[in-house]
């Protein structure tokens, strides 16, 4: 199994913690750093449905960043996943069993300036069946008070598809994303972020490894986020809010709001809890499970049509728990635990997908940082 079952896994949020591989993160206009940092992070990621395990996925990844001179920076990540266990052919049905490894890799340069940054960067990501290059343009520009920073970012990716399955060959896929956004300092424990996105994706989008899957061979999604950020001096903590909205011309619209605080403790030590939720309604073509243990098939003379579960309408909640830790000048480590939990009856706004077994996934992480 591949990125086609991987990148759409409900836990790859997590993942994306692990390595954010070719995509918009928009530069700040902070000046060139003066010291050196390199991190190390390992993630244990397991999702399962009632009675069974399904997708396991082992992740360490290193991560180095470096000045050159004092108007330049370089850093890159590498990472190996290690993913196995079963995947369902159709609904929450027909578990498959998977195993597959991804190596990937990311390098960027990054040019500050009196007023911003121009940064460029590069990406690599290899698997049994599943090749994806990438390349990204981002920069950013602050007023002249600093308390307005603009940022912009292009990347497009180029991957090539070929299944173990032989259910095709020689695919292909073009991704471009384009975002603008907004940071706003409102006062000296206020800080507000609006960043609005678009991509298109062209090619094979649909996954061979899934039942009678069949999806348009274009998709043109938008994204707003808004956070905000609130220091409260008297506990000496902060409130992370942020909102997200989401959706496509496949007929996907999904809104999450997530939730932590940040509450810095005596010996170095900081603890954050977080929360998120999560809501979406089914694409046109997904195709509702039906009672009884038969196959489904795709309705008569559909063009498109899919079994695939992440394409449904479902609600999710997202718990996690975050301890961070100082050891002297050099030295950081941090733990973070994560439980997610997926069902269609807690889609907000509307009824979910019927015949959908609840989705359950636990990930945790340990990191260490070393600045010099």
């Amino acid at each position: 199994m591949a990125a086609t079952e991987a990148a759409r896994l409900p836990g790859s949020a997590l993942l994306a913690a692990a390595l954010a591989l070719p995509g918009v993160q928009p530069a700040s206009a902070d000046s060139a750093p003066d010291q050196r940092s390199v991190s190390f992070r390992y993630l244990d990621y397991l999702d399962r449905q009632p009675g069974r395990d399904r997708v396991r996925i082992k992740a360490p990844t290193v991560h180095a960043l470096a000045p050159l001179g004092s108007d330049w920076s370089v850093s890159g990540s590498l990472v190996s996943d290690a993913i196995s266990g079963a995947s369902p052919a159709y609904h929450s049905s027909a578990l498959t069993r998977l195993r597959d490894k991804r190596q990937a890799g990311e390098l960027s340069l990054t040019r500050y300036l009196a007023d911003g940054t121009v940064s460029v960067g590069a990406g690599y990501s290899t698997e049994a069946d599943y090749v994806s290059r990438g390349l990204t343009v981002q920069g950013s520009l602050s007023s002249d008070d600093r308390n307005t920073t603009w940022h912009a970012g292009l990347a497009v990716n180029r991957d090539a598809i070929n299944p173990v399955t032989g259910a095709v060959s020689g695919e292909r896929k073009r991704v471009a994303d384009l975002l603008f956004g907004v940071t706003r300092v409102l006062s000296s424990n206020d800080v507000l972020r609006l960043d609005a996105s678009a991509s298109r994706a062209r090619g094979y989008l649909s996954d061979p490894y899934k039942l009678f899957d069949e999806r348009p061979r274009e998709r043109r999604s938008t994204r707003l986020l808004l956070r905000w950020n609130h220091h409260l001096p008297s506990l000496d903590g902060t409130l992370r809010l942020h909102w997200r909205a989401f959706r496509d011309d496949w007929g996907v619209r999904a809104h999450t709001l997530g939730l932590e605080w940040v509450q810095p403790w005596r010996w170095g030590l900081s603890l954050t809890p977080q929360l998120r939720l999560h809501t979406q309604s089914a694409a046109r073509f997904y195709v509702d499970a039906q009672p009884g243990p038969s196959v489904p098939l795709p309705p008569p003379d559909a063009l498109h049509s899919s079994f695939d579960h992440r394409l449904s309408a479902f609600g999710a909640r997202t718990w996690g728990l975050k301890l961070a830790k100082t050891l002297g000048p050099e030295w950081t480590v941090d733990v973070k635990l994560e439980h997610y939990e997926q069902r269609a009856a807690w889609r907000i706004g509307g009824r979910g997908s019927p015949g959908l077994e609840p989705f359950q996934a636990r990930s945790w992480q340990v990191g260490l940082t070393r600045v010099f």
